[in-house]
């Protein structure tokens, strides 16, 4: 599993990346997070606001800053 975390870098951005790496350590799951700054990278997700989270290439949230708790369901 490939878990994005889209953003250019600002503080909501960075504290999404760290709640969905404790995500998918509570959930035990086998996953790579990978941090996307790249604005054109961003932009061809088609999404209007950051920070957002693609899991194997599918957006599942956009604009929130989501807890750990919050994010487990959404890589189930």
């Amino acid at each position: 599993m490939k878990i994005e975390v889209l953003g250019s870098g600002c503080a909501k951005c960075k504290m999404l990346e760290q709640n969905t790496k404790e995500a998918v350590a509570q959930a035990g799951l086998d996953a790579e997070v990978v941090k996307v700054e790249d604005l054109q990278a961003i932009m061809a997700y088609q999404i209007m606001s950051t920070p957002a989270i693609a899991v194997d290439g599918k957006v599942v949230s956009t604009g929130k800053l989501l807890k750990p708790e919050e994010i487990i369901p959404l890589l189930q």
